[in-house]
């Protein structure tokens, strides 16, 4: 199945970066957040992606066109360096369509820009290009293809630190908890769609909004629940966490590692 990934986006939490590269390409280890997405779906068999770019799109296709694969791969170097041969791939059975989708357009739209590229494909996969995650995708995606219904999401609980309160009246606080304690789910990506999404997407309009709520009110919208490891990289410190666990070797996302 096709992955559309949302790329164009200005990312101005990551201020440090936003303004020389684009979010996609802030690098966690030695590869950009982007590769890690796209090598999650590559791993479970997803291999054809379309990249919506935007903001500094120059950078992403720069990046592979000029891909060195010997980085992150086994190799065997001969002749005083001038013969490398590799042992192993990342991106040889991969297929990537660039897509200019606007600078400043909503990911609604940025699907849209792209629906002719998806062939005659009936499902498609769809996500954010700075979420990632442990999720075992083969179930999920067989849940979607049993439920009938046209789109899918994935519910995560918040990674932020904050608090909910109830208040009553004006000024009377009558409980207060944690995001977690609260039991709340938020939208991770990690979105399955059927061809019909382009239906109820209409000019303008953002993703999850308008689209979404039509989505509910007729039934065809469903979300998969996961208690288990998701970090959407939103800030420098969110960067930085997810720096430490590539270099101890303990990131969860990493799940071609786990299942090889």
């Amino acid at each position: 199945m096709k992955v559309v990934l949302f790329c164009g986006g200005l990312g101005m939490r990551l201020r440090e970066y936003s303004e020389t590269i684009p979010k996609p390409m802030v690098e966690i280890g030695y590869r950009p957040i982007l590769w890690h997405v796209m090598k999650y779906y590559a791993h479970f068999g997803h291999r054809e992606f379309i990249l919506c770019l935007g903001h500094r799109a120059d950078a992403i296709k720069k990046y592979f066109v000029d891909y060195d694969e010997s980085l992150s791969n086994n190799f065997v170097l001969t002749n005083g360096g001038n013969d490398l041969q590799l042992l192993n791939s990342d991106i040889g059975d991969w297929k990537i369509t660039f897509i200019d989708t606007g600078l400043n357009t909503n990911v609604g739209q940025r699907l849209r820009a792209v629906e002719k590229y998806l062939g005659e494909d009936e499902i498609f996969l769809a996500n954010y290009a700075d979420g990632l995650s442990d999720l075992y995708f083969p179930d999920y995606l067989a849940k979607f293809q049993k439920s009938g219904k046209l789109a899918a999401f994935l519910s995560v609980r918040p990674t932020q630190s904050a608090h909910v309160i109830t208040v009553r009246g004006e000024n009377d606080v009558t409980s207060i908890h944690s995001f977690h304690e609260a039991d709340i789910w938020i939208n991770g990506g990690f979105f399955i769609f059927r061809r019909e999404i382009f239906k109820h997407i209409k000019d303008g309009e953002e993703l999850v909004e308008e689209p979404f709520k039509r989505l509910i009110a007729e039934n065809k919208l469903m979300t998969q629940k996961h208690a288990g490891f998701w970090v959407a990289m939103d800030t420098f410190k969110d960067k930085r966490f997810l720096d430490d666990l590539v270099a101890r070797d303990e990131a969860p996302w990493e799940v071609w590692k786990k299942h090889d």
